[in-house]
């Protein structure tokens, strides 16, 4: 795993958590003093989001992909657009401090002020779940498309904890890459091809030196859960697969 993307992954799920319970105390609220008679369509859609959020967070917490990552991510994403417009055209035009009257409930009436302020929390906060899981999103495929420049062409399959943040590498522990990294193509199978400068040329490996021979070739395999990778030479010119 790489420390700094984990504990930020981890901090930002807890927000969504925290905004996500909130939205379900009050949807929870809203269906106690409205079902079935009033309200129900965004009542129960409220807490039908709220709900598979708070799920599908802690599911993902426990174990992860990249792939299923991003999946869940855009699914519910969507989901809190959907709720944030719908708040906004049930509610977003209204002024809750200038009202004075009172909203009727199933059993009787409660403030339509009370009422008003409660649904533009749920309304403030649906936005602001639906633009974290936004940035959540396109954090994700950046960092996974930089490790696939990195040498890691399976991150997409590997755990989600494996991600590198901007300026380290993929893998365990996260360590800080130099700005030059050599990057070696990769054939079909995913190792990666054997290149060949001129004899006596250092090459920079992962910030080390490799002084290679005069008419060798330098291999590198990449190393399997975060592993350092293994630098090898072999005479002549070594192709692709």
């Amino acid at each position: 795993m790489t420390y700094t993307f984990r504990n930020l992954r981890i901090a930002g799920y807890v927000s969504v958590f925290l905004l996500t319970g909130t939205v379900l105390g009050l949807s929870a609220y809203f269906a106690a003093i409205f079902l079935p008679k009033l309200h129900h369509d965004f009542t129960i859609f409220s807490l039908v989001v709220s709900a598979w959020t708070l799920f599908i967070f802690t599911i993902l917490l426990i174990s992860s992909q990249p792939r299923i990552e991003a999946l869940m991510l855009f699914i519910t994403a969507s989901l809190w657009l959907t709720m944030g417009a719908w708040s906004v055209d049930m509610i977003g035009h209204v002024e809750c401090f200038g009202l004075t009257g009172q909203t009727p409930t199933k059993n009787g009436f409660i403030s339509a002020k009370s009422y008003c302020y409660d649904f533009k929390v749920i309304e403030a906060f649906s936005w602001m779940i639906f633009v974290l899981l936004t940035f959540f999103l396109i954090f994700v495929i950046q960092l996974a498309n930089q490790s696939q420049i990195m040498g890691r062409p399976f991150i997409w399959r590997e755990d989600i904890n494996d991600l590198p943040w901007f300026g380290q590498a993929p893998g365990y522990p996260g360590l800080p890459y130099s700005s030059g990294y050599q990057q070696y193509p990769y054939s079909q199978m995913g190792m990666p091809m054997g290149g060949m400068p001129m004899g006596g040329m250092p090459w920079n490996i992962g910030g080390n030196y490799v002084h290679q021979q005069p008419g060798h070739s330098i291999v590198i395999q990449p190393g399997m859960n975060g592993a350092p990778a293994q630098v090898t030479q072999v005479p002549g010119m070594v192709q692709a697969v």
